[in-house]
């Protein structure tokens, strides 16, 4: 008896000690790893499949490229010659993008080449069975943005910090050339400006015209609304008068005046004092040349002291001329027709010229006068049946310019409420 209540009054004890412990804590469970699933390349699956992303180094041909990826000389041979109508991997430069898709195995045969000649296009070559070369392109959005600010020390840097680009910065100093002494800006002068910008997957790949700007210089406001009367866009201030003038100032873009109009100078060559009846710009050999207006070729010839030059007839009041070429432009020739800032020939230094240079020379009324001291003659107002259409687009304008903050850090997208179809011509 006393073995057997010894017992069970060991077994109740056990029994109350084990449903006094706490439970024990429950092991984690873990998650199911789940692949991801192979990311898709250029339209191309790639679960089974390598990728290997480069640039193209100077000098680098397409064999040398696929030359570790398995690609005989026999296929690329064959795949140049499909290629020729698409794109020719002749053209396939340096420092340009491209990918290879490639099996998993030991020898990493390629399966795909692409190559991005620009930001708006890839060529897809498939390099599997009978070779196939395909051109795609990237769809370019274009989305209306502006920017603002007020100048501390210069217009190119205010510009930049408020995020535009140096492009931008160019265009809008052209816009106000005739306008304003851009050398003459002060601090707490404003600017304003609303443009395009061109995006590929959410990555700006340039920008489109500056639509229309605003600048307040010692108070005084200055729009710039950009308005089309049936040609090219134009630039207008509020009261619908043009902001450039029927002349660009100079022939040639950043270049610097190397001698002056005068009535006696000592010539280079000559070695004697004579006069000089135009304005020498200094250059690099193949700078490109531009007519300063619209007009039509008079000559364009060789003599040996002007070298090879063209003389351009405006109107019955200006005619203009352009020595020392080393080339003319293609289809220069006495008759044809030509428009501003279009290309006519290349710096040079033949003729009489001891180096490269422009010799730019100017009439007014058959008389050579200084291309830079001439008074010229402004562009053409917008016409009066345009005149309700521009009012609409200038009323639209101001309404935007006025809603822009001048403290901007970045580019302001404008909504979509906000763009006016108005912009019309841009």
């Amino acid at each position: 008896m006393l073995v057997f209540f010894t017992v069970v009054q060991n077994l109740t004890f056990e029994k109350a000690s084990a449903q006094s412990k706490p439970n024990a804590p429950a092991q984690p469970v873990q998650p199911t790893k789940v692949k991801a699933p192979a990311p898709i390349v250029y339209g191309i699956p790639t679960d089974s499949l390598e990728i290997v992303e480069a640039t193209v180094k100077r000098g680098e041909n397409l064999s040398e490229i696929l030359d570790e990826y398995n690609i005989s000389l026999t296929t690329i041979s064959e795949l140049a010659k499909k290629s020729r109508e698409v794109f020719n991997v002749r053209r396939i430069s340096a420092n340009r993008n491209y990918t290879i898709l490639h099996l998993p195995d030991s020898g990493k045969t390629a399966q795909y080449f692409i190559y991005e000649p620009s930001e708006t296009e890839y060529v897809i070559y498939d390099l599997r069975g009978d070779l196939n070369v395909i051109l795609e392109k990237r769809k370019v959005d274009t989305v209306e943005r502006a920017v603002a600010g007020i100048i501390q020390n210069s217009l190119f840097d205010a510009l930049i910090e408020a995020g535009g680009s140096a492009q931008l910065v160019n265009h809008f100093a052209d816009i106000y050339a005739w306008r304003l002494d851009l050398n003459r800006i002060q601090p707490g002068d404003k600017f304003k400006l609303i443009y395009d910008e061109h995006v590929v997957n959410g990555e700006t790949i340039g920008f489109g015209k500056i639509k229309s700007a605003y600048f307040e210089h010692e108070g005084k406001e200055i729009y710039a609304i950009g308005f089309s009367e049936g040609k090219s866009m134009g630039y207008y201030d509020q009261d619908g008068k043009s902001l450039k003038r029927a002349f660009l100032r100079e022939p040639l873009e950043y270049s610097r005046v190397s001698s002056r109009f005068s009535k006696n100078r000592f010539h280079p060559v000559q070695k004697r004092y004579k006069a000089h009846l135009g304005t020498d710009f200094a250059a690099r050999q193949g700078t490109p040349i531009r007519t300063v207006g619209d007009g039509v070729v008079l000559e364009a010839k060789y003599t040996s002291g002007n070298g090879y030059y063209v003389k351009i007839k405006h109107n019955k009041t200006y005619t203009t001329q352009y020595l020392h070429m080393s080339r003319f432009a293609k289809g220069m020739r006495p008759g044809k027709r030509v428009v501003q800032g279009q290309t006519i020939g290349y710096v040079g230094s033949t003729g009489l010229a001891t180096g490269p240079h422009l010799c730019y020379r100017f009439w007014k009324n058959g008389r050579q006068v200084d291309a830079l001291r001439v008074k010229l003659p402004s562009a053409n107002p917008i016409s009066k049946k345009n005149m309700d259409e521009f009012e609409e687009l200038k009323e639209a304008t101001i309404n935007q310019m006025q809603a822009l903050d001048l403290n901007g850090t970045k580019p302001q997208e404008l909504l979509a409420s906000d763009k006016q179809e108005a912009q019309k011509g841009a």
